[in-house]
């Protein structure tokens, strides 16, 4: 991956936002549709693989619009990277379906660790960041949690961070600077 641009995803998980797992909610409708435009200014800014830990909410919606962008660019490598193979195990039967159904389309899958350990998630959160350049995190700026630990380890790794605040919907930073 070292000669490509890569951009890794993260976020909260659906519990945390105020229209929960209602995807229909506009909020929702409106968060996905920021991260498609970040998504395609990536890759017209030269991105060509996204890497994805396959968590309920931005990780999962992020993987669907690479799949999707897939079809109008060539060239997009989508990259899961699973903490563990029972990730989904005790999610809905249509959630483990959607996951699954990503990751028959994914160009690789990553596998952290083969069970599940207490620092299996965080594990996969410092791999997603050590092997991207840029990170698009959907982020409520909360101090706490995997989202405020992976956003932190991305700054102090020096990655270029695009946040969308899921409550205000500011995207930060407004612009994109790629170096080739």
């Amino acid at each position: 991956m070292a000669d490509c641009l890569t951009c890794a995803f993260t976020g909260h998980r659906p519990s945390s936002y105020r229209f929960g797992y209602d995807e229909e909610h506009p909020d929702c409708s409106k968060i996905k549709t920021l991260m498609t435009m970040q998504i395609v200014t990536l890759i017209e800014n030269g991105v060509t693989t996204f890497l994805t830990g396959m968590a309920l909410g931005a990780d999962i919606w992020g993987a669907e619009i690479v799949l999707a962008c897939k079809k109008r660019y060539s060239g997009l490598r989508l990259i899961a990277v699973i903490p563990c193979e029972t990730q989904a195990n005790r999610w809905s039967v249509e959630q483990r379906e959607r996951y699954f159904n990503i990751l028959s389309e994914c160009d690789e899958t990553v596998y952290i660790s083969r069970h599940y350990t207490k620092d299996c998630m965080f594990r996969r959160n410092r791999w997603l960041i050590d092997h991207a350049n840029f990170v698009l995190a959907v982020f409520n700026g909360s101090p706490k949690g995997g989202t405020a630990y992976t956003v932190s380890y991305a700054y102090a790794k020096k990655r270029a961070v695009i946040i969308i605040d899921p409550n205000t919907f500011d995207v930060l930073p407004y612009t994109i600077v790629v170096e080739k």
